[in-house]
């Protein structure tokens, strides 16, 4: 290489002597007559970082004509080129959904057949996609039964932002804190709708109206003090003392109250032994990406190249392994026990470890005896630390090894017990071998 530079470097000593020529020839002769009238001034030569640009310029020219050597980047460069054409295109066509490491297969070839929910309202088993619509329907048809409990949900539940629901309900309390220190007081327990209190934090929130209404307020138009015509109040009529009681227990309920969310059916399932345990082919559902999804993933592969041609230091490393961990929404995981049989299950991404110990405890015959959980590699999972599933790499799908505590067993060996099964009858009978 350095023999290269430094014929360059000759070539251009070479060609900035101009053209020859010869001792015999007049100094005095003039210029072709195709070039400017103007007299021409003697050449110098290039100093030395002209020559350095001119072998720069020379080596980008040379380098141009030559084939390019691929390294690890550029493949890597490439393949992400390659991946981002792919979305992009299936993001033109409408695609709102796309993984491309997900082939289409046979719902039968999967591990389980989807993610599902059920209502705690109906108790009905929901997709993904049903879970909501249901559950806002089951709260309105919950009106005709307690309309306070309905109204409650409705307020906890149809509305997101939760600090615009807190700031609603602490004005609904104020109301029936003011009604219950002043029964007789009317004005208390009367809510002129167009009051500006009332329109920024109450009237916008699903649900409000219903609960007044529910503890007794009725829509009236009244006339209004320095005003022509009438306005719209909420009015609450003159309460007795048990009624007022009754109230202070509706406002704890509402202040107490929680949304209404499917909860997520585990889906437990029992396996013979089989040496297919590690083989995982998840169902769309694990893999579904939102449009705002797709577009951050799309980001975040443009990124790589950028990663792998710098140095990152460990926080780096960690928060790149975050994003990676926020990827999924589900882990199934499967459980190994002793006898050889696999407990399966599927949990949220973000759920402790403490809720796969309960569901294992509550699949087993003897749920009182201690047990410990090895994660992939040998990583004991402890029961009270307050780790997420994604956090210690099971998701979106792993197998864990299940182990009795030594210390138990040998003291039940010693009484002369014997083992039994170690699964719940229910989940044997149903159990299937995976192919």
């Amino acid at each position: 290489m350095k023999k290269f530079f430094e014929d360059i470097k000759k070539d251009i000593k070479f060609k900035s002597a101009g053209p020859g020529k010869k001792l015999a020839d007049d100094a005095s002769s003039k210029t072709p007559e195709a070039q400017p009238s103007t007299q021409v001034k003697s050449r110098h030569a290039p100093n030395e970082s002209a020559q350095r640009a001119g072998a720069a310029a020379l080596a980008r020219v040379e380098q141009q004509h030559r084939p390019r050597m691929h390294t690890s980047q550029d493949a890597i460069r490439n393949q992400v080129k390659k991946e981002l054409e792919a979305e992009a295109a299936a993001t033109a066509t409408g695609l709102e959904h796309v993984d491309a490491q997900v082939p289409v297969k046979d719902a039968a070839c999967f591990s389980v057949s989807g993610v599902y929910f059920i209502c705690p309202l109906t108790g009905q088993m929901l997709t993904k996609s049903e879970r909501e619509v249901h559950i806002k329907e089951a709260i309105l048809m919950k009106f005709s039964e307690n309309p306070v409990e309905a109204s409650i949900m409705m307020i906890h539940t149809f509305n997101k932002d939760r600090e615009k629901v807190k700031a609603a309900v602490d004005i609904i309390s104020k109301y029936i804190d003011n009604i219950c220190k002043n029964p007789t007081e009317e004005k208390y327990r009367k809510i002129k709708l167009s009051n500006k209190i009332f329109q920024e934090k109450v009237s916008g929130i699903e649900g409000t109206r219903e609960y007044l209404q529910a503890l007794g307020f009725e829509s009236k138009m009244l006339p209004v003090e320095g005003q022509e015509g009438t306005e719209e109040f909420l009015v609450l009529p003159e309460q007795q003392a048990e009624a007022l009681e009754q109230m202070k227990e509706r406002k704890e309920q509402l202040q107490n109250g929680e949304p209404v969310r499917a909860k997520l059916d585990r889906q437990p399932q029992a396996f013979r032994p089989s040496q297919h345990a590690t083989r995982f082919e998840l169902p769309p559902d694990f893999y579904n990406l939102t449009a705002e999804e797709l577009k951050r993933e799309q980001q975040q592969k443009s990124e790589i190249v950028e990663r792998n041609s710098m140095l990152r230091t460990k926080a780096m490393r960690e928060k790149d392994e975050q994003r990676e961990r926020r990827k999924y929404n589900y882990a199934l995981l499967r459980i190994r026990l002793p006898d050889g049989n696999i407990l399966q299950g599927t949990f949220l991404a973000w759920e402790r470890v403490a809720a796969l110990y309960q569901f294992v405890r509550d699949s087993l015959e003897s749920s009182w005896q201690p047990f410990e959980l090895l994660a992939p590699g040998g990583q004991k999972l402890k029961e009270d630390e307050e780790l997420a599933l994604n956090e210690c790499n099971l998701a979106p799908a792993a197998l864990l090894t299940f182990s009795w505590d030594a210390a138990v067993q040998a003291d039940i060996a010693a009484a002369g017990g014997q083992s039994s099964s170690l699964l719940q009858e229910e989940l044997l009978e149903n159990i299937k071998t995976l192919s």
